[in-house]
């Protein structure tokens, strides 16, 4: 790999984390005042839409079309575009309610908890480094469960929906931005429909009488795919063990405007649990950095 290319995945990679953790948190936490199921109602639209122009731009039709021909990976994409609906939809909720630091907390664990599924699911081996990273997410768990106040439950169902989508997306090979743009498809007509109903009900913001409204649903399609063209961009420039390195970027980024920025609480369980899991991360990255 040329160092000029690696350094150019560095630099996309680190703007894609930049842009996740600083850039949405703020936009999607500004939009809040606005329903979040409308939120990510137009968020989907929107991404839907801007990833068929991007489809055929790039001249990707026919790889669309060969993919709406195996069945096996249009089962598994189907399966993958509810996941990644619940995702998006858990986001914008903890955003929306002041959950930001709690969000962050799932991102943090999610790179750990995507070894655990893979060894659960694909077999893959466990080094001592991980085995020790996993009990400690695991330690950190129970121990807040004894303090259901403090409970992170909106950052454990980011982790899981996100954990198992990368699961199932792992056992097919399709372009990011074509199967993302599938998915977006098969949820497209609910959202339609969803959209619909706000509408009937009276309680829609993306209205004419409000164009700013307007843009700035819009808008949330292109926060959702510049971030992820510019990470798996850098991705491909760069290797597993610098971009997982480069992605803690983004949970901490939304930490750290949580907690400085939007004021939001920070109880002593919470603080000794995000010890807990800022040791599991320091453990995982170390033996990813040595062992790549």
């Amino acid at each position: 790999m040329k160092q000029s290319q690696f350094k150019k995945g560095i630099i996309y990679t680190s703007i894609g984390s930049l842009w996740w953790g600083v850039l949405g948190t703020i936009f999607f936490k500004y939009i809040s005042y606005m329903g979040a199921l409308e939120v990510v109602i137009h968020r989907l639209i929107w991404t839907c839409a801007i990833l068929f122009l991007t489809t055929l731009y790039f001249r990707k039709i026919d790889i669309f079309k060969k993919i709406l021909k195996q069945k096996k990976n249009l089962l598994i994409l189907f399966f993958t575009s509810l996941l990644i609906f619940l995702n998006w939809s858990t986001w914008i909720y903890a955003i929306s309610t002041d959950r930001i630091i709690d969000a962050s907390y799932g991102y943090f664990i999610f790179p750990i908890l995507t070894v655990f599924l893979g060894y659960i699911f694909l077999k893959e081996k466990l080094n001592d480094k991980r085995k020790i990273s996993i009990l400690i997410v695991i330690l950190s768990s129970i121990y807040l469960l004894f303090n259901l106040d403090s409970f992170p439950w909106v950052g454990f169902l980011v982790a899981f929906f996100w954990g198992f989508y990368n699961l199932l997306r792992k056992k097919i090979n399709v372009d990011t931005d074509i199967g993302l743009f599938i998915e977006a498809l098969f949820i497209l007509p609910f959202a339609l429909v969803v959209s619909y109903l706000i509408y009937q009900s009276g309680n829609n913001d993306f209205t004419f009488q409000d164009p700013m409204n307007i843009l700035m649903l819009i808008l949330a399609g292109l926060m959702t795919v510049i971030p992820l063209f510019l990470y798996i961009k850098g991705l491909e420039k760069t290797t597993m063990a610098t971009s997982g390195l480069i992605f803690f970027i983004t949970p901490t980024s939304q930490f750290l405007l949580g907690f400085f920025y939007f004021n939001e609480p920070f109880s002593t369980p919470k603080f000794i649990s995000f010890i807990f899991i800022w040791l599991a991360v320091f453990i995982y990255l170390k033996d990813l950095y040595e062992n790549n």
